[in-house]
């Protein structure tokens, strides 16, 4: 497709000897669920042979995001506190560890949209702009969380209209850290009941608007769109020659579990189960 690039569209631009790119999104790592976080630290200790040469994490790698200094906090908390802040910690670590031989790239998602600075470089990560058109094998992939084109979800869409502005992150990043994690589990505690009220059946749920998507591909000068947010794995044709390809959530506790890599290579885009 040959069209003038839109600046809206930043470019990233693989290096010539990268040979595959791996795709991961809603891990929504959380400390009340350790088998999820058990086989993604598996996945990022991988021997080298089995590693991409980048890792694309297409956002919401955690399942909530309060501040960086999480992090880092200290002085007395309450114990389910604690044991947060020893989990973000130990995130971190692993994202640390696995940065010093392959690159992590980090798109912000709907849970982490509030990951700043100081945390990327800790945890190694450099920061992607939603959405970002990758140049890799002599195509151009779009790549986006995804929330963003969820138009039918009225009241999300107006949530994340307020909470993207740079005045309210300022205004609820200077709130007492207690204090914030505090809205943090009421507003999971919402979200949870949204989806119980669904039986958890993500079909149920707003998805990615069609036209929508394709508008974004034809503008880009993309052919496929590859997201995550909307738990539904599949690739989906939306017309014109132009494809979406979604990512899978990660959930070990689920019946069946679910974790899941895409790998984009020489091949093509093929998907890498990471459970028996």
């Amino acid at each position: 497709m040959d069209q003038p690039h839109n600046p809206l569209f930043p470019e990233w631009h693989a290096p010539a000897h990268w040979q595959a790119v791996d795709f991961i999104s809603d891990v929504h790592l959380q400390a009340a669920d350790l088998a999820t976080f058990d086989v993604w630290r598996q996945f990022l200790q991988r021997p080298a042979a089995q590693r991409a040469d980048a890792l694309c994490i297409l956002g919401d790698l955690f399942e909530v995001w309060v501040g960086d200094d999480v992090l880092q906090a200290a002085g007395p908390h309450s114990l389910q506190a604690e044991e947060d802040h020893r989990f973000w910690r130990d995130c971190a670590a692993a994202l640390r560890t696995y940065s010093q031989h392959t690159p992590i790239f980090f798109m912000h998602g709907n849970r982490d949209f509030l990951l700043g600075a100081q945390a990327l470089s800790l945890c190694g990560m450099q920061a992607l702009v939603d959405p970002t058109v990758l140049v890799f094998l002599g195509q151009r992939w779009l790549l986006s969380h995804g929330d963003a084109l969820c138009l039918d979800d009225t009241d999300y869409m107006q949530f994340r209209a307020m909470v993207r502005q740079t005045a309210w992150q300022r205004d609820f990043l200077a709130r007492p850290l207690d204090e914030r994690e505090t809205t943090a589990r009421e507003l999971r505690q919402q979200s949870q009941a949204r989806k119980a009220h669904t039986a958890g059946d993500p079909t149920l749920w707003a998805d990615v608007d069609g036209p929508a998507a394709r508008t974004w591909l034809e503008r880009s000068g993309c052919t496929t769109l590859i997201h995550g947010h909307t738990h539904r794995p599949a690739h989906h044709d939306v017309g014109g020659g132009l494809q979406r390809v979604v990512l899978s959530d990660w959930d070990l506790n689920a019946q069946p579990p679910r974790a899941e890599v895409l790998r984009l290579d020489a091949k093509g885009l093929h998907r890498e189960p990471l459970f028996c």
